[in-house]
């Protein structure tokens, strides 16, 4: 048993959703995306044992929803889970604007995050109290914000995953595509699909990062 286990102090309505997510447990998570997950925590590993920083750069079409979700998601259970070396990112394969509907949906899991205004906000945004400001804003995926070389691209939609069959760099390429809850903006679903949309991809990076050895 990991000792490092929810000791990070995380914001509390965070906190609560973690724990609430981890109770549920991980059987809802098909089979073949656990493999994903587990090659993925492989690859944490081998980072780590060779002392090297674990990047994981997170894509989608428009870096505008599920990548920085699964951005934010990702080190905010690398956190949970005590695994220190991890390093999150996103990026598109072109770039527009981190939606607000999804920060809308970070926020009403707890996260907290403050927007500075303009075209394509660099959001600031933190999973605790004591924890890192992680600036969040649309960008390629091979923008010099991101690692250019040793990371594994994390294929967060069909789209891009079509798109990007070679991710220039990457030391290793995985495809856990999610729904786009863009489908449904502008309905009475909104909130329920973005929200349903933030739980799936806390839960699948909780499992990656339960599977990663400390």
């Amino acid at each position: 048993m990991n000792p490092n286990v929810g000791q990070v102090h995380l914001h509390p309505k965070l906190r609560a959703y973690v724990e609430q997510v981890v109770e549920a447990g991980f059987d809802s998570i098909p089979e073949e995306r656990k493999k994903r997950l587990r090659r993925l925590a492989r690859f944490v590993e081998e980072k780590r044992a060779a002392a090297e920083s674990a990047d994981l750069t997170y894509i989608c079409t428009h870096n505008s929803r599920r990548s920085h979700m699964s951005q934010l998601w990702g080190a905010t259970t690398a956190a949970w889970y005590g695994i220190d070396g991890v390093k999150t990112f996103s990026g598109g394969t072109e770039a527009t604007a981190f939606n607000p509907r999804a920060v809308a949906a970070l926020e009403r899991a707890g996260f907290e995050i403050e927007n500075p205004g303009g075209e394509n906000p660099h959001y600031r945004v933190t999973y605790g109290p004591d924890a890192p400001v992680m600036e969040c804003f649309s960008k390629k995926y091979d923008h010099s914000f991101n690692p250019a070389k040793g990371f594994a691209a994390v294929m967060t939609c069909s789209r891009a995953d079509e798109s990007c069959p070679v991710v220039m760099g990457a030391d290793l390429r995985v495809g856990i595509p999610y729904d786009d809850p863009k489908a449904a903006d502008g309905t009475p679903e909104e909130s329920a699909r973005y929200d349903e949309r933030c739980k799936q991809i806390a839960t699948e990076m909780l499992y990656l990062f339960s599977r990663v050895e400390a």
